[in-house]
């Protein structure tokens, strides 16, 4: 593993990093999840999982479940099934309706075969060690259960990196600078299924493309402050580079009209 890629995983899996300041509320995490406002086909996660749920009975654990997303939907369209959201973040949980527990993926305070269904959604980047997480999802759902994960694909927004990068290089005076740091790129949806894998028979991976187009420079410039957590490992000062990258979208904008982002992002339903 080179220095970068090692920095990168410590960065993105740091425990202290990630509960006491990208996730120490939901500010941040709110911010990325706007973005898709504007993404066309609009697809409705929430009741996608619910829909892959539908043959479900029992209780459903929401593992790293952030800001309450798929438990709130979960309980507004299933009352039947008993959901738990648990987070390794408490600020997270503030505003999450309970049951809602502090709790790590590689340790859950769960009995072996305790629910029928299991989410992990858009977190198992953040973990140390993947294959453990797996091994303990699967550990707590029972046989004849399910998984449903999520993440994105190693091609998702390529339009963003370009901006930042083109953004940094103004800044450094370098013509193009260093890349942004990417959460997703230990667990995209192209090495996911080989990590499920190990302990789920059937990995059905459920693509979502789609593009975003904007004609405000603000929900993309928020999005990308988000990472604020991660300034340290951009190798170019922050806030610069995120002032000069909306100079250059509002530029692009009043030219073109419209920014558009390509999206890939999408789900893994696992069964035995």
């Amino acid at each position: 593993m080179s220095e970068l890629s090692a920095a990168h995983d410590a960065a993105v899996t740091d425990r202290a990093r990630l509960a006491g300041r990208a996730y120490r509320s939901d500010r941040d995490l709110a911010a990325r999840q706007a973005l898709y406002e504007w993404k066309k086909p609009r697809y409705d996660l929430p009741g996608i999982v619910a829909g892959q749920l539908s043959e479900v009975r029992g209780r459903v654990v929401d593992v790293g479940c952030g800001n309450g997303t798929y438990v709130q939907r979960l309980r507004r369209d299933r009352p039947d099934l008993a959901v738990l959201g648990l987070d390794l973040a408490p600020g997270m949980l503030v505003g999450v309706p309970g049951p809602v527990a502090v709790a790590d993926v590689t340790r859950l305070p769960l009995a072996t075969e305790g629910v029928e269904a299991a989410l992990a959604m858009h977190m198992l980047y953040h973990v140390p060690d993947i294959p453990q997480a797996v091994e303990e999802l699967s550990r707590v759902v029972t046989r004849d259960g399910l998984l449903i994960a999520s993440t994105n694909s190693a091609r998702d927004k390529p339009e963003l990196d370009d901006l930042w990068q083109r953004a940094a290089g103004d800044v450094l005076g370098t013509g193009r600078g260093p890349a942004r740091i990417s959460l997703s790129a230990r667990f995209t949806l192209e090495k996911a299924p080989a990590f499920l894998g190990e302990e789920f028979g059937r990995v059905e991976t459920i693509e979502l493309p789609g593009a975003i187009t904007v004609r405000d420079p603000e929900p993309v410039i928020a999005h990308m402050a988000s990472y604020q957590a991660w300034a340290d490992q951009h190798d170019v000062p922050f806030e610069e580079t995120i002032d000069r990258a909306r100079a250059i979208l509002a530029e692009h904008i009043a030219q073109q009209g419209a920014f558009e982002i390509n999206c890939r992002g999408g789900i893994l339903v696992c069964r035995r």
